[in-house]
């Protein structure tokens, strides 16, 4: 199971702006501190954290921040519509189309994505595969 994913970031306001148009909107809670943004989904007292959280932090070696090259994560959503919602939103908050929201060849006929690139250049997909909604035409 993956407990977290980290990214970095040079700049955290302009990575809050960012991964605030599209997390909250996922369930996800923000703890902002000294040692950067941790975006994890609640919990209720007495039961298990719910996985993985996503932190977004400078660097521990004080170097500039850089995206992995293959390096991706990928976020659910509950609909085609949230994917497109929340990809438009995270380009209004400084985030970069790196494939619009729709269906790909190469993967299942619901499996609905778009891709982005935050401000520090992370590779981002928002998806839904929801079999209740409309799917690819083969």
């Amino acid at each position: 199971m993956i407990a977290y994913v980290t990214v970095g970031a040079d700049d955290l306001e302009g990575a809050k702006r960012f991964y605030g148009a599209i997390l909250p909107a996922l369930g996800y809670g923000l703890k902002e501190g000294p040692e950067g943004l941790s975006y994890a989904l609640p919990v209720a007292q007495g039961e298990r954290a719910v996985f993985p959280d996503f932190y977004v932090k400078p660097t521990f070696n004080g170097e500039p921040a850089s995206a992995g090259n293959g390096a991706m994560t990928a976020f659910e959503a509950a609909s085609q519509k949230d994917v497109r919602d929340l990809h438009a939103a995270a380009i209004a908050a400084g985030g970069h189309d790196e494939g619009k929201p729709g269906f790909r060849a190469s993967y299942g006929p619901h499996f609905y994505v778009g891709y982005l690139r935050d401000p520090q250049g992370n590779k981002i997909a928002l998806f839904s595969s929801d079999p209740a909604e409309p799917g690819r035409d083969d």
